[in-house]
């Protein structure tokens, strides 16, 4: 998915670690040696790339804790990251489901072979979540979204909570597996409620039986 190069960081320093990571073990590997090695499987990426092949603290944390950090660093977490949520000018959070069920069926963007960029970045919600009913290829790892709204009586307060786990996955579950699409700029705030209203509107193929 567009935040592929994240995962391939926590996956490939597992990797590393060997048969310690399944025994829940601290790992002896250098840090260096595994940040040369992932560094070393994206060889004529662009510049603009390189960086996110780097954990940031919240990515560091994580690893550090095989993503079940202790309370105080959850919070820790948490709190870092919703500081990060921008919210829209106009005070909305729903946009239009149409557009929100083609940028979750996207997955462009963000991949070091979409340098420069062509098109605009798509969600690849999919890849994770069964969504609409409709299309029936889609991922398991996270749960599934069918009849999203429905089930949360389309409540405002809910509008707000979708929006910001969109925003930043990690403000409502730290070490989330789901990208931070709008802290890390996957998607601008007006993708960001489109994929709220594919989700959050009565009206959307995602709330009907």
């Amino acid at each position: 998915m567009n935040k592929l190069p994240f995962v391939v960081v926590a996956c490939a320093a597992a990797a590393i670690a060997g048969s310690a990571a399944f025994a829940q073990q601290q790992s002896t590997v250098p840090p260096g040696v595994a940040d040369a090695a992932i560094k070393a499987a994206f060889p004529g990426a662009p510049e603009q790339f390189i960086p996110r092949l780097s954990q940031d603290e919240t990515m560091k944390q994580c690893s550090a804790t095989r993503n079940e950090p202790p309370k105080a660093v959850a919070e820790e977490i948490q709190k870092r990251e919703k500081a990060t949520i921008e919210y829209p000018a106009d005070g909305k959070f729903i946009g239009d489901w149409k557009k929100g069920e083609a940028l979750a069926q996207s997955g462009y963007g963000m991949r070091f072979s979409d340098y420069p960029a062509r098109r605009v970045n798509g969600g690849n919600c999919y890849a994770c979540h069964q969504i609409s009913k409709q299309e029936v290829s889609y991922g398991t790892l996270g749960p599934s979204l069918f009849q999203y709204g429905k089930l949360r009586d389309f409540k405002d307060a809910e509008v707000k909570a979708t929006y910001e786990k969109i925003y930043n996955s990690h403000a409502a579950l730290p070490c989330s597996n789901m990208p931070r699409f709008g802290s890390n700029k996957v998607l601008t705030i007006e993708q960001i409620k489109d994929a709220v209203a594919l989700l959050m509107s009565p009206d959307s193929p995602v709330n009907k039986d």
